[in-house]
């Protein structure tokens, strides 16, 4: 499988996303549980079909763009909002990343240690490592680059990510993934309940680092990708129940930005899987 991927590497990004978006469509077609998740889940937040159709092909192009963007040749990104980063570094206690499961959230982490890296210090990225030994070198490999430090979901991670923050540098995460069984709290996204990781407002609340939000859009025909960055509406409460939810409405916000890229599909309602703690912020 890893020759696969170096493979693919080479394919220009609007070959790839011709290939994602009729994976795309043959997943929705062929699946009839991702297909009324999908359709559920947006329908929850108030979209008709027609409305985000579109995130159809999207969630294929995500998953064939990702050996070119992890192997090959860098692709052409482009920034919007650097004054509300910019501001965030001059707070001077590190800035935290959030963006949710839209767009190409990988490509915001690479075009935030492309940009500021040589300035600022790395990014610290936590990512779930795969199960299969190939994908988990790949992605290790393909992470850990120039700028950019990938950490496992471990408590050693975590307390990566807290130096990170202690130095001054950026952390990045997806605050919207389901985190395992006692690292998380029950809040709602788009009115229904859902299992929400309490990792990111811990992070916040207990370095007093900044935090922003972030989106990376794809562009027609390949043509590259657009990361938008902002300020959070309202700083974080001092309850971390009353921050989790601040930070479900802020994912809320982001995705309704751009809905046609959101992963519609994702199991975001799922209940969480039993796992020993490992997950956790800690001083």
């Amino acid at each position: 499988m890893p020759s696969v991927f170096r493979f693919f590497s080479v394919f220009p990004l609007w070959l790839l996303h011709i290939i994602g978006c009729v994976l795309g469509w043959v997943a929705f077609a062929v699946s009839g549980v991702y297909r009324k998740r999908f359709l559920a889940n947006a329908a929850l937040a108030g979209y008709s079909f027609a409305q985000v159709r579109a995130a159809v092909g999207h969630a294929g192009r995500m998953v064939a763009e990702l050996p070119r963007l992890w192997l090959g040749a860098p692709v052409p990104v482009r920034i919007e909002g650097e004054p509300s980063v910019e501001q965030a570094w001059a707070a001077g206690r590190g800035v935290i990343f959030l963006t949710p499961h839209l767009g190409c959230f990988e490509m915001s982490a690479q075009a935030i240690a492309t940009r500021w890296s040589a300035q600022r210090g790395p990014i610290t990225v936590l990512y779930r490592p795969a199960r299969q030994a190939w994908l988990a070198k790949v992605m290790e490999t393909a992470r850990n680059r120039p700028g950019m430090q990938a950490v496992p979901t471990t408590l050693a991670g975590v307390r990566q990510m807290i130096k990170a923050l202690r130095r001054g540098e950026a952390v990045g995460l997806l605050p919207d993934q389901v985190p395992p069984e006692g690292l998380g709290v029950w809040s709602p996204v788009f009115g229904k309940p859902a299992y929400t990781m309490t990792l990111a407002a811990r992070l916040a609340l207990q370095t007093g680092a900044t935090v922003l939000l972030v989106r990376c859009e794809r562009e027609p025909m390949g043509r590259g990708f657009v990361m938008y960055a902002e300020p959070l509406p309202q700083p974080l409460d001092a309850d971390l129940e009353t921050a989790v939810r601040q930070v479900n409405e802020a994912m809320e916000h982001v995705i309704r930005q751009c809905p046609g890229q959101y992963l519609w599909g994702y199991g975001r309602y799922k209940q969480p899987r039993a796992e020993a703690p490992a997950v956790e912020a800690s001083s």
